[in-house]
């Protein structure tokens, strides 16, 4: 008999991996599908950085442990910070590398929060954030993301035994599933509001370099924020790394060194050439983010109009790879899910997925070129939802 800890209670099967059993099932059947349910880049690294691959892994001395990370990739994250944020943040002691910003953003609650304590998280929000309170044996409290309050957490509706309750916050911006955007006034108060409650943030910016009329402000840009706040990034998204798993953090320099110290307990680093392509990556000066952005702009386009086109009203993202789009019908997303797939043979994402506030909404990634992201908007119009209309 093999018994599993109580805590493993709190990680069951999720709504992504039973879609995934599903569309296994279809594509067994003979099914043809267009998935757009993974946020996971389509097109492959620049050109550059699959060459500096080539190169370090041929170098046989570049095998041994990584531990921490490597003063050439730390280097570069400190350049870029002050090239596109105008954020200074010292390589030494306020940058840590990690294996994809999940890495950090899962171990983060259990340097900060202790069993019990509360931590402030975004609904729906990012399900990364959720094992890592989990992990913690913290208590999570809900911040709604409403579309009355841009999709932003809304700081005075949070009741006062709860601010002085709560150790940590997590925000996401632009953020997963829902590709908000936040100004400078937002977060001056956000700042404000986390040093008189002696409540400390986590701002995960994964999708900083994916923005099409506005360039996002990175929190650290803010007046006072590496006070009370660490800022997590990668380079999955911006650079098409997603399997190579690197990412970093920066901020504050107490709290970037009690995460590096649980690190090393936990991990030895990063596989050596992928920190040097990362490095590469980082201290690039060519076209290549803005013709990403051209080719998700494109795309974005595409989905949306084409969407609009069949009386499915969605709004124009204005950063990051998704369609938050509120359902038009009396059905939940679940449902609708499973719908969509036997009708159309389109996969999405049901906004429950992401927790209760995601419930009335579908989330759609822009993950496809856009002859087949309109070849979807056309089978999607063959649904029985929309010819009922």
């Amino acid at each position: 008999m093999v018994f599993l800890s109580k805590k493993m209670e709190q990680f069951q099967t999720s709504i992504f991996t039973e879609l995934s059993v599903y569309k296994a099932k279809k594509k067994k059947e003979g099914r043809s599908l267009i998935d757009l349910s993974i946020g996971s880049p389509d097109l492959p690294p620049p050109s550059f950085i699959v060459e500096e691959l080539v190169s370090q892994v041929q170098d046989v001395s570049q095998y041994k442990y990584a531990l921490d990370g490597i003063t050439e990739l730390h280097e570069a994250i400190h350049s870029y910070y002050i090239r596109h944020y105008d954020v200074e943040v010292h390589a030494q002691h306020e940058i840590l590398s990690l294996m994809g910003s999940q890495d950090g953003l899962v171990h983060l609650p259990s340097v900060l929060a202790n069993e019990g304590e509360v931590i402030l998280v975004p609904n729906p929000g990012y399900t990364a954030y959720a094992a890592g309170i989990s992990l913690a044996g913290a208590i999570p409290y809900s911040m709604p993301l409403s579309e009355e309050n841009q999709f932003l957490p809304n700081l005075e509706a949070i009741p006062s035994d709860i601010r002085e309750k709560a150790k940590l916050m997590i925000i996401n911006v632009p953020g997963n599933p829902i590709p908000n955007m936040a100004d400078t006034d937002y977060f001056e108060k956000l700042i404000h509001f986390a040093k008189k409650h002696d409540i400390f943030i986590l701002h995960d910016f994964a999708y900083s370099e994916l923005y099409y009329e506005k360039k996002p402000i990175s929190l650290l840009a803010i007046e006072g924020a590496k006070e009370v706040a660490i800022e997590f990034n990668s380079l999955s998204k911006s650079f098409n790394m997603a399997g190579c798993r690197i990412g970093y953090v920066v901020g504050n320099a107490t709290v970037i060194q009690a995460l590096k110290r649980l690190k090393s307990n936990l991990d030895f680093g990063v596989f050596i050439p992928i920190q040097k392509a990362a490095a590469r990556a980082l201290n690039d000066r060519s076209s290549f983010s803005g013709n990403l952005r051209d080719v998700y702009r494109k795309r974005r386009n595409t989905l949306v109009s084409g969407l609009h086109s069949i009386g499915w009203h969605v709004d124009q993202p204005q950063a990051s790879m998704f369609v938050w789009a509120k359902i038009p019908f009396e059905i939940s997303s679940l449902e609708l899910a499973y719908r969509f797939i036997d009708e159309t043979g389109v996969v999405m994402i049901p906004g429950i997925a992401f927790g209760s506030e995601g419930e009335g909404y579908m989330r759609m990634a822009f993950v496809q070129d856009e002859v087949v992201l309109q070849t979807a908007v056309n089978q999607l119009k063959t649904s029985s939802f929309f010819n009922n209309r």
